[in-house]
């Protein structure tokens, strides 16, 4: 399967109707439905399935879709920097971030750092755990970022920040009240908890049972910012690493402690096989002067 026929694929995962792929694509819709049939001859089996005029993927063409996914990461690299050869900007600088760092420290130092190189390109992207350790490892991204870490064989890393987890609910939660909040706390009302087998979630279950309470989760969400927004909505209160509570959404939420105390590392994350670009240790020192000021604010 080539590339293009990825591209045609992803694009019908996305849309789910051939009209609204073709669109996107600006080919044809018989093209994008030829190739289709095409890809599906080629590797053997149904890649879609047909219900009313929609296209709903199999199994196998999400395994497709999602294995695909570093492939046009590093197009997109790739493609940006031609452009900068072409264009002759002054330096081209790849990032990726697990959900909570992406959307909570790294504005601040991305717009410190834009403002002082505008001529810079920056291609920034936001993967779980898993996808910025194989963005780091294959060179996809100069950086990464992430909250945790588990010895990786080539991979150098610096801690960024050292917080706790927090408790978050909506303001007129019973939970409010309190200073703090703990497991035997929770337990008598609904909680959002975090995916099992996550960094932050099995930090929580861990919490829990170093308390002697039974974990029992109403919900359970794989990232920090969707259980704040559902906190915020009156859904529950949920236990989350301390940068996602500031990110805002449609619901106000409080933010209150929790105990025990359960620690929080944010790391930067490079490889070993080759030296640090200029702009990626300038980037470096951004974050560094990011995170005092998240540190400061969060525990104020």
């Amino acid at each position: 399967m080539n590339l293009r026929q990825l591209e045609i694929l992803r694009a019908v995962v996305r849309h789910r109707t051939t009209l609204a792929a073709a669109e996107e694509l600006a080919v044809s819709q018989p093209a994008v439905s030829n190739a289709l049939k095409a890809m599906e001859a080629q590797v053997g089996f149904p890649l879609f399935d047909r219900i009313n005029n929609r296209l709903f993927p199999t199994a196998e063409a999400m395994t497709l879709y999602k294995e695909s996914e570093a492939i046009f990461a590093l197009h997109a690299k790739l493609e940006g920097r031609l452009r900068d050869l072409r264009e002759k900007n002054h330096g081209h600088l790849a990032l990726m971030a697990t959900p909570p760092l992406a959307y909570g420290l790294l504005p601040r130092a991305l717009a410190a750092f834009v403002r002082q190189r505008p001529q810079t390109r920056l291609f920034f992207d936001v993967r779980r755990y898993e996808g910025v350790i194989d963005g780091v490892t294959s060179r996809v991204a100069e950086l990464g970022f992430a909250l945790g870490l588990s010895n990786h064989v080539g991979i150098a890393h610096e801690i960024v920040h050292r917080g706790e987890m927090v408790c978050v609910m909506a303001p007129d939660h019973p939970l409010s009240e309190r200073e703090a909040v703990s497991p035997a706390d929770l337990a008598r009302h609904p909680l959002i908890g975090l995916e099992r087998g996550t960094r932050l979630g099995e930090a929580l279950r861990d919490a829990f049972a170093r308390a002697g309470v039974p974990f029992t989760a109403t919900v359970e969400v794989r990232y920090c910012n969707t259980a704040c927004v559902l906190a915020g909505a009156g859904v529950g209160v949920a236990v989350v690493d301390p940068f996602s509570p500031a990110q805002g959404g449609a619901h106000p939420v409080v933010v209150r402690r929790f105990v025990p105390a359960t620690p929080v590392e944010a790391f930067m994350l490079w490889s070993e096989a080759e030296p640090l670009s200029r702009l990626a240790r300038a980037f470096l020192d951004e974050v560094r002067c990011a995170s005092k000021v998240s540190s400061a604010s969060i525990g104020s």
